[in-house]
């Protein structure tokens, strides 16, 4: 049975465009995109986007506007029927662009207004995925408790706002490794792209 075809939003957080997370993206997309799917790149650091929460995204909360550069973000968001999110892993934690595309594109009213369900989202069902480069190893991360605690933080918590009913965290360890490691990553992120699920 033939897929049907999606839109794969993938939203990059790195500010070095020859980094090994950028090449993560494309690959993730090479591999979308021979699938059938339609690909779009939102370069957060190369389109300058401001991530810093201030009080006209609070407003727009209370029923104001909200500001063009959000609005902009969302019109893409509309569009996209996959997000794929790539950004390194950052003091076990989200890079300050992509915490504060999180926090000012997802907001209140837009993606969601209840704080009682977290599986609940005012945005239509979505297929979501991570990469995320890491130079930890994924030994020491699951025995030491980081990639549960990445799992709950962000799979159940943050991203279950988002309306994501097919959801994939991969933590691509070793990026720091050998030139065969990060081919081997690079192949993966090709994979996840060419065998992307559509949502539920």
């Amino acid at each position: 049975m033939q897929r049907s075809n999606m839109h794969v939003l993938t939203v990059l957080d790195h500010p070095n465009p020859d980094s090994f997370s950028a090449a993560v993206a494309q690959q993730f997309m090479s591999g979308a995109e021979a699938a059938g799917h339609s690909t779009e790149l939102a370069d957060l650091n190369a389109e300058g986007f401001d991530p810093c929460w201030s009080m006209a995204d609070i407003e727009a909360d209370d029923g104001d506007t909200a500001p063009s550069d959000v609005q902009k973000e969302q019109t893409r968001i509309a569009r996209a029927d996959a997000i794929c999110f790539v950004f390194p892993l950052f003091w076990w934690g989200m890079p300050a662009m992509t915490k504060g595309w999180v926090d000012r594109v997802w907001s209140w009213g837009w993606a969601y207004d209840q704080l009682d369900d977290p599986e609940k989202s005012l945005q239509r069902p979505r297929t979501g995925v991570l990469l995320v480069p890491a130079g930890a190893r994924s030994d020491e991360m699951e025995t030491e408790g980081y990639l549960a605690a990445l799992d709950t933080a962000w799979m159940k918590g943050t991203f279950g706002y988002f309306g994501f009913t097919q959801r994939d965290l991969q933590i691509l360890n070793g990026s720091t490794g050998s030139d065969a490691r990060r081919k081997a990553l690079l192949n993966r992120a090709y994979d996840i792209g060419a065998s992307l699920k559509p949502p539920l």
